[in-house]
């Protein structure tokens, strides 16, 4: 080839090449492990991902025999990926990452261990039950220099990522309320798997019911809209309005938010008669109000009708928890706020004031640090 041929070609091949790079071309599968079968989000996931080229799943640990047993015969997992205890799946396996499927309790003892293994984790939400265990868990994350990252099925909401481009380019004037809906009809209601159900009404193992279920949502919205700012004051009110189902936690929640300029309502429940996860925020001068996953409607002035939107699609990596969770480890992208570690440490400081505050009747004030 003359050199004059080969130089023209050199910009082009290496814009090719990192154009490969970035969309993971040049990378082998995420090698992952699976923790814990008994969040029901699981089954989604193998339906779902099992077989991606983006990941491979090496091994998979839960202490209960029969859960394993159940996974490898809906899922054709080989029985020597099964594991009752996570240091001889690591050992055995190698992952680079594990997904976490535990109850929440769990959370620190397993971000523990794979810190102790340089073990990267992604878990589901919410990252722990009290800010005791988050801390823990960030400081075994800093010692072990793992990522640790928390998965909430609205980080991939194209609707909200539009109300938050709208905040932050000013087009709204500033934040003054949010008001955040998560929840359905209650877990039982809704049909999840017995071991699921256990779980979620034992205030040990989930921290609260719908409170630390659907709480966190809101909690992790709004702390990514305020980037990153902690609220100054939090109250919660909480009911059992079926005890005779949930005797043990809260199936109704309702957090309140102060900021110096901004206020936050944050709805979390098991008794709404369908399920949602929505969210409207006013700003001096307009709002938006997310409809779905797909779809916002704004007003940004007085005289404005307001308008109903279709939102733009997330840019990849950041619009799926697995093409996210592989870009993070394999090819070094940025941490999204929602999902991040930092992030969620707040959240769970909110969750755990908002608990205190519906047991003792009062208003929790946050230290100005901790």
């Amino acid at each position: 080839m003359p050199a004059s041929l080969w130089l023209a070609l050199v910009p082009v091949l290496l814009l090719n090449a990192i154009s490969s790079a970035q969309n993971g071309e040049n990378h082998p599968p995420l090698r992952v492990g699976i923790v814990g079968l008994v969040h029901g989000h699981v089954h989604g996931f193998l339906e779902q991902s099992r077989h991606s080229p983006q990941i491979e799943i090496v091994g998979i640990s839960d202490p209960d025999r029969q859960l394993l047993s159940q996974a490898a015969s809906k899922y054709g997992f080989d029985q020597a990926q099964l594991f009752t205890d996570l240091d001889a799946m690591i050992a055995k396996t190698h992952p680079q990452a594990v997904l976490v499927y535990t109850n929440t309790y769990d959370h620190r003892s397993v971000v523990e261990t794979c810190a102790r293994k340089g073990v990267h984790v992604m878990m589901e939400k919410p990252l722990a039950v009290s800010l005791e265990d988050a801390m823990a868990i960030e400081t075994a994350a800093r010692s072990g220099k793992i990522h640790v990252l928390v998965n909430y099925e609205t980080s991939w909401y194209p609707s909200n990522h539009a109300a938050y481009d709208l905040v932050h380019e000013g087009a709204l004037g500033d934040v003054r309320k949010v008001v955040v809906h998560d929840g359905h009809n209650g877990p039982k209601e809704i049909g999840v798997e017995p071991e699921f159900l256990a779980w979620l009404t034992d205030p040990k193992r989930n921290g609260g019911g719908a409170l630390f279920d659907f709480g966190c949502y809101g909690a992790d919205l709004m702390t990514w809209l305020m980037d990153g700012r902690r609220p100054q004051t939090v109250t919660a009110v909480t009911q059992q309005i079926k005890p005779q189902i949930y005797a043990r936690v809260d199936d109704e929640a309702t957090i309140i938010l102060t900021y110096p300029k901004a206020l936050a309502i944050i709805q979390a429940s098991w008794n709404w008669p369908f399920d949602r996860k929505d969210m409207e925020v006013y700003g001096q001068s307009g709002y938006v109000i997310t409809v779905k996953r797909d779809d916002i409607r704004v007003r940004r002035a007085a005289e404005a009708a307001e308008e109903k939107i279709a939102a733009k699609p997330v840019p990849p990596p950041y619009d799926s928890e697995l093409t996210y969770f592989r870009a993070v480890i394999i090819e070094g992208a940025k941490e999204d706020n929602l999902s991040s570690l930092e992030t969620n440490v707040i959240v769970t400081e909110i969750l755990d004031a908002a608990r205190r505050s519906a047991m003792e009747g009062r208003t929790i004030q946050l230290r100005v640090s901790r």
